[in-house]
């Protein structure tokens, strides 16, 4: 057949390689490089280069290696095959009985109709790999891959007959390096399959919940090695990736019709898609309308959930949950994350921003994730971000499994680290020791979670509100609020009706705790007046939490050992454990208290340390502002605090409140300034013998005597009397009053 050609150089790929982006992170040592780092030509050039100068790849140009086998199984010129497809397919078997790695070369097309008319298939170590590429030179390659290319020149050429058919023309059979064991075949990418049944297989296990690392220990038994399987974990993720991708695709305008349904139905349920609507191919996120109120209650602190990458969620979701004023998982809208570049989590968040009227939360917890570390930055750059302690703590599981499991004490140590640590240095004396201990001081990723560690490791963390009743304990509302409804094996048709009872339920449980909290009474276990207060004011679980700090201060006392005038600060501890001691700033002006141990700032709770400070200096209600709204049995109505009640007595113990914090705080101004001097002494205990009169008139005449101008009636006819005292000349029973102070 006369043909006048031309050469032309083809996409590079190997014969049936796995497919997806990642595929080549194969953990084996013996990895080649398929994907082209240049092209044809210039691979080939370099080759005849190298092989002109003498050179080639250090230490293997040298030698010659010769493929062992069957004879009568291995390529020669002349043999024929039905398409070029069956060449490849004939080559790249040969290749892996063998033990070496193919690819597609060039090929060479007819110029009357640009059909291929020859094809070469390469060992995929031919040629070197060009370090000077335009599309690597200007951009910093963050994981370089290794260089596998060595200029091997083996390869198979065939080419059409008149008859169709297609024959070899050319074969070397020669390498030069060493050829793949037989149980490392499989390594190899252009041996790396998945079988028709080995798919099905991994789309059943996958709908059951497993994920990747559990579907391949099913596959390795169930085919009798890994030599067999025919593909490594890596290619078994990606497959599943693929495969979620695909399905979410197709079934993603279901979410889409539902959500349009539910705006049309409520003009106030929120969605947004990224991308066009028509063909919706970026995230979407929607907020119904009571997502939207409960965030204006209950948005100070929001925990954003993406358990689904752990690769063994079907679908892609992402819920945006808080706390509300019983402790449950609250509700802030959800997202559906088909894509997750860094853009694509700005659009979410700024899209989640706009739902919740623009107000950014406080604090903010997710997963341990730079991309999206990075979105937050860019959208709340005033929000405190919190890595998910409890994630980490897993990945420390999978990370470090040689270490539990050789060391059996290694956990509690870990947990004891993190979490029984006071201070800042104890918890990095504590890592040092820790690291030192396990030898693990030059371990990767425990390093790289330490250089984050003020962004998940509590004692950084504790001077910003995140809504939780315990440093040690889980949060509720981190990855639960969908639990028992949506998980592993949930598809997008079975979604919505699961989604839509996960909200009945949840809005179930918060009814049946306000109706607890209104209409049962706790048992009280002091006679203090606080511990009164604190039952009627917040929530059954919260004022239980409350009564554990209240008693918890039995246990402790509470010592001056500073005084500057306004603030004295207190020596917090139990008995005969001073070197386990708290310190508590209190101005009693202010009625103001801090404590080392920050309960109140990361809770919104006083802990038992100020509490005890309180008992010792007779402060016997809680100062209102240290009561949060939130955590109120009235957290959702816009009654102000000191003003909510229904019943009389409530009523009375609150204005109480208000009352007696207020007489304090001025009558410790008036006492400042009363003992200046003599002369404003006598003046401050002459106003104080008015006073006292005047009280106990009013205590006595209570709701009976007229008032003139917020004042009793005798009062206003006794306003021109005046006494005169000396010094020491003072009312009896104030006297006797002060001395016993």
């Amino acid at each position: 057949m006369e043909n006048e050609v031309i050469e032309f150089d083809i996409g590079l790929g190997g014969a049936g390689a796995v497919s997806g982006d990642d595929a080549i992170d194969c953990e084996h040592p013996l990895l080649d490089e398929e994907m082209a780092d240049s092209s044809p030509t210039t691979a080939s050039a370099a080759a005849a280069a190298a092989a002109a100068s003498g050179g080639g790849s250090s230490g293997v140009c040298g030698e010659i290696y010769i493929p062992q086998g069957d004879p009568d199984l291995e390529p020669y010129e002349g043999m024929e095959f039905e398409s070029e497809e069956a060449a490849k397919a004939f080559y790249n078997s040969y290749a892996r009985r063998v033990g070496f790695s193919t690819r597609v070369s060039s090929s060479r097309r007819s110029r009357k109709d640009g059909a291929i008319i020859q094809r070469s298939f390469v060992c995929a170590k031919e040629g070197f790999r060009n370090l000077n590429e335009k599309r690597t030179k200007d951009r910093e390659i963050k994981r370089p891959r290794t260089i596998t290319r060595v200029g091997c020149k083996a390869s198979l050429s065939v080419k059409i007959q008149d008859s169709g058919k297609w024959v070899v023309s050319g074969f070397i059979k020669e390498h030069n390096h060493e050829l793949v064991a037989p149980d490392q075949v499989h390594c190899l990418r252009s041996h790396r399959q998945i079988s028709g049944p080995a798919k099905t297989l991994i789309d059943t296990l996958q709908a059951a919940g497993m994920g990747p690392r559990r579907i391949m220990s099913a596959l390795i038994k169930e085919y009798g090695g890994i030599s067999k399987v025919g593909f490594t974990e890596v290619d078994c993720r990606n497959y599943m990736r693929n495969n979620r991708q695909r399905s979410l695709e197709g079934d993603i305008q279901l979410l889409v019709d539902y959500l349009r349904q539910m705006h049309a139905e409520n003009s106030s349920f929120f969605y947004a898609l990224q991308g066009d609507e028509d063909q919706c191919t970026g995230n979407v996120f929607w907020a119904d309308p009571k997502a939207r109120i409960n965030y204006t209650y209950f948005g100070d602190t929001v925990t954003f959930d993406t358990t689904y990458r752990s690769n063994r969620y079907r679908l892609p979701f992402a819920p945006f949950t808080g706390v509300n004023h019983h402790g449950q998982p609250v509700l802030f809208g959800c997202a559906f994350l088909i894509n997750e570049s860094e853009a694509s989590f700005v659009w979410l968040f700024r899209t989640w921003l706009t739902a919740m009227s623009g107000r950014p939360p406080v604090s903010i917890t997710t997963d341990h994730d730079t991309v999206i570390q990075s979105a937050i930055v860019q959208v709340f750059p005033e929000t405190r971000h919190r890595f998910c302690k409890w994630h980490i703590f897993k990945k420390c599981q999978e990370k470090l499994s040689h270490v539990f499991l050789k060391h059996p004490n290694f956990e509690a140590d870990f947990h004891k680290c993190v979490n029984l640590t006071d201070s800042i240095e104890e918890f990095e004396s504590c890592w040092l020791s820790l690291v030192d201990k396990y030898d693990l001081r030059d371990h990767e990723w425990l390093q790289t979670i330490y250089s984050a560690r003020r962004q998940w490791v509590p004692v950084y963390l504790r001077d910003t509100f995140f809504a939780e009743m315990s440093i040690t304990q889980r949060s509720d509302s981190m990855n639960s609020y969908f639990d028992g409804y949506v998980n592993a094996s949930t598809n997008l048709n079975q979604f919505f009706k699961l989604y839509e009872k996960a909200l009945e339920s949840r809005n179930e449980k918060e009814v049946k705790a306000d109706y607890d909290t209104m209409n049962t009474s706790p048992i009280l276990k002091t006679p203090s007046p606080m511990e009164k207060q604190a039952s009627e004011m917040y929530t059954r679980k919260l004022f239980v939490r409350f009564q554990e700090e209240l008693v918890g201060t039995l246990t402790f006392m509470a010592s001056k050992v500073e005084d500057d005038g306004d603030v004295t600060t207190y020596q917090v501890s139990k008995f005969g454990e001073d070197h386990k001691a708290y310190y508590v700033k209190f101005n009693a002006l202010e009625m103001r208290a801090t404590c080392s141990c920050q309960m109140f700032e990361f809770s919104g709770l006083l802990c038992r340390h100020v509490l005890a400070v309180f008992r010792v200096t007779n402060v016997l209600t809680l100062p209102t502002h240290y009561i949060l709204k939130r955590w109120t049995r009235n957290a959702k109505s816009t009654i102000i605090l000191e003003e909510r009640s229904s019943d009389v007595l409530s009523s009375y113990l609150e204005s109480h409140i208000v009352r007696y914090n207020t007489l304090r705080h001025e009558a410790f101004k008036f006492i400042e300034e009363g003992a200046e001097s003599v002369e404003s002494y006598n003046v401050a205990m002459v106003s104080l013998q008015v006073a006292a009169e005047r009280v106990a008139l009013a205590s006595k005449n209570e709701g009976k005597t007229p008032m003139v101008n917020g004042r009793t009636r005798e009062d206003s006819t006794s306003e021109g009397t005046r006494a005169n005292y000396g010094s020491g000349d003072h009312p009896r029973g104030i006297s006797q009053q002060l001395s016993e102070v």
